[in-house]
């Protein structure tokens, strides 16, 4: 019998690596190799927690070949083979190109923007609640959040990556330096002795843009997508 039909069926764990093959994996379901991101009629066999493709099938998929040389198979793939070249050729730069026109966030930035946010809620609801319980109002009090922010300021200027990014970025600055504003103004009138009203941050317009401009940023964050509707500016 010929070597090539006694591996008809030869297992081979997909884990040695094949450059530009990802495997397609579906918990209890049949599984199918897809190759550069398109499906294929390889069948994915699991056993004992590895996975292994029939690598006949294989070789069919990507117009491959198999050279049999005694205990030895090698495995071959085209450079320029119609059926692969050109998926293969341009993935590197479709998705640099991709990357470059996609209006959505980078997940770096995503995750430092969120952050920042959350310090921001922190430092505006510090200030709320020493302002509606009369406690004693001072920059060293708030100090701490103010430091925080500007720490992950820093960290999302760092992540920006994609325009996106940057124009959310400017965005978030305009936040961050609205808030600072808004601590501000409230540490002056407490250093001036001026009686604040428990209910004034209700009253004041900077808290008013403050807090619809935390809105927008926070569904462009849960959307992905940049979109200013001009309340951060």
């Amino acid at each position: 019998m010929r070597a090539e039909h006694l591996i008809a069926w030869l297992l081979v764990p997909i884990f040695l690596v094949v450059s530009g093959i990802a495997l397609a994996q579906h918990a209890n379901q049949n599984q199918a190799l897809s190759i550069n991101g398109q499906s294929t009629q390889v069948p994915v066999l699991q056993m004992n927690g590895r996975s292994y493709v029939d690598i006949e099938a294989l070789a069919s998929a990507v117009n491959g070949t198999l050279s049999f040389s005694g205990n030895q198979i090698a495995f071959s793939l085209p450079i320029n083979s119609p059926s692969v070249a050109p998926s293969a050729a341009v993935s590197k730069p479709a998705s640099a190109s991709a990357q470059a026109s996609n209006p959505g966030f980078s997940k770096g930035f995503l995750n430092a923007a969120i952050e920042e946010g959350a310090t921001l809620r922190e430092w505006h609801a510090a200030l709320a609640t020493t302002i509606e319980n009369g406690y004693p109002l001072t920059a060293a009090a708030l100090a701490p959040y103010r430091g925080q922010a500007t720490t992950n300021l820093r960290l999302a200027s760092a992540a920006v990556s994609t325009d996106s990014d940057r124009s959310a970025y400017q965005l978030l600055s305009n936040l961050f330096q609205n808030m600072g504003k808004l601590a501000d103004k409230y540490i002056a009138a407490r250093a001036n002795m001026t009686y604040i009203l428990p209910d004034a941050l209700q009253n004041d317009s900077l808290n008013q843009r403050l807090m619809t401009c935390g809105h927008s940023l926070s569904a462009m964050a849960a959307g992905g997508q940049f979109a200013d509707d001009g309340s951060c500016n």
